[in-house]
């Protein structure tokens, strides 16, 4: 008979009743990078998107001694051309951004373009100053589903560390539709007059909206939310609650009224003598814009070496810079004080517009949207002060608005850096 065991089974260790787990694999991120599929499509469909945006908000601008003679009004009057369009534009954005949550980025953005472009068409035939006002500012409120769309589109789409680069492109397309539109518009309408030259600027426009849409990627990662204006009023409230980006909207807003003041009033004061130019040349002036294409472009690496706040001081003493140096009276004063200011101008704007989508967490559009909204807003009150303080004290009183502009955005930075540091 076999023995029998009297001692008792040795109990399992608690290891082993647990279920062997292994940590799982993050998701791979499947949003758009630089070299990826889609990346480069995507960039080049925005930096179009970019350029029919500013070629149609700022066709009038380089055209503006044009509309003063034809339509015997002054500068202030002539300038309400541009403000009334960044004006609505400035009121319309966040609205119109509360729709792309509903609707999408990319419809919103291309219904901005197929209600602008043609009423861009139409703005040649303007019988009146007070009709091509109206037309020009129902065309910048319909232009306001494209700039908070687009930024809200690349914050879902593109790789956050590949964002500020991204931005940074489509800001460049803004550069060059401005310069494009301007030189076009200077040496078409010293051949057939300002009419002729607003319709070049529209056919242009046309051309980019088309390939814009042809070329845009679908997005992958946006989700549809219900309309709800109490939710809303609700984000925008807690986006205006939030120091850092009130401080970046304030940025946006005084970037914008240097810009605004110098390049409404420049084609005056190059018209006008002694400079004396022609309309031709006094568009190809705004060739420095090309500057401002590769200053945005590159805020990426600024800020990589200099921080945020680093590569802001930058930009406001390049600025500042820039309109010191245009006080000079000949044309090779002028020149180098207009690059400097441009550089200055896009490398900032690059730089906060990107890090209003970093900071905001939720709500993007509408975060974007208000930074657009204080940022066009800049442009109004610059294009209409900047020409009251020409008519006033000449070109003197342009750059002392911007440095008064420039002083404010060097004052919020640091107001930013102290608390950075009390933090």
């Amino acid at each position: 008979m076999p023995a029998v065991s009297t001692e008792a089974p040795e109990a399992p260790r608690p290891d082993a009743l647990r279920p062997v787990t292994r940590p799982a694999s993050p998701a791979p991120d499947r949003r758009l990078r630089p070299g990826g599929p889609g990346f480069r499509r995507m960039s080049l469909a925005l930096f179009l998107a970019g350029v029919a945006t500013f070629a149609l908000l700022y066709a009038t601008q380089a055209l503006l001694p044009l509309l003063s003679a034809d339509f015997h009004a002054s500068a202030s009057d002539t300038s309400w051309t541009v403000s009334a369009a960044t004006g609505a534009l400035a009121l319309a954005v966040v609205p119109l951004s509360a729709l792309s949550e509903r609707f999408g980025r990319r419809t919103m953005m291309t219904a901005a373009l197929c209600v602008a472009v043609p009423l861009a068409l139409l703005a040649p035939f303007a019988p009146t100053l007070g009709t091509l006002i109206a037309l020009r500012a129902v065309q910048g409120a319909a232009l306001a589903a494209l700039p908070a769309s687009a930024m809200a589109y690349l914050a879902e789409e593109v790789r956050p560390k590949a964002l500020v680069a991204a931005i940074g492109l489509f800001v460049a397309g803004n550069s060059v539709g401005g310069m494009s539109g301007r030189v076009l518009t200077g040496w078409v309408a010293q051949w057939w007059g300002w009419r002729a030259a607003v319709g070049a600027v529209a056919v242009l426009a046309l051309g980019c909206a088309l390939a814009f849409r042809a070329l845009l990627p679908k997005p992958r990662h946006f989700t549809p939310a219900p309309l709800a204006p109490r939710a809303l009023v609700r984000t925008v409230r807690g986006h205006l609650a939030n120091p850092l980006l009130l401080r970046l909207y304030a940025i946006g807003g005084l970037f914008m009224t240097v810009f605004g003041a110098v390049y409404t009033v420049i084609g005056y004061r190059l018209a006008a003598p002694p400079l004396a130019l022609p309309q031709g040349l006094v568009g190809s002036v705004f060739l420095v814009y090309l500057v401002g294409t590769g200053s945005s472009a590159a805020a990426g690496r600024l800020v990589r070496r200099t921080g945020r706040r680093g590569a802001l001081y930058l930009a406001a003493g390049t600025t500042a810079a820039g309109l010191l140096v245009s006080l000079g009276g000949p044309l090779w004063c002028v020149l180098p004080g207009l690059v400097l200011v441009t550089a200055g101008f896009f490398a900032g704007h690059a730089v906060a517009s990107s890090s209003v989508s970093d900071t905001a967490r939720t709500g993007r559009a509408q975060a974007s949207a208000l930074y657009q909204s204080a940022y066009y807003l800049g442009s109004s009150l610059g294009g209409t002060l900047g020409a009251s303080a020409y008519h006033a004290a000449g070109w003197s009183g342009t750059v002392l608005l911007g440095l008064l502009a420039v002083a404010g955005v060097v004052g919020v930075t640091l107001v930013g850096t102290v608390t950075a540091r009390r933090a």
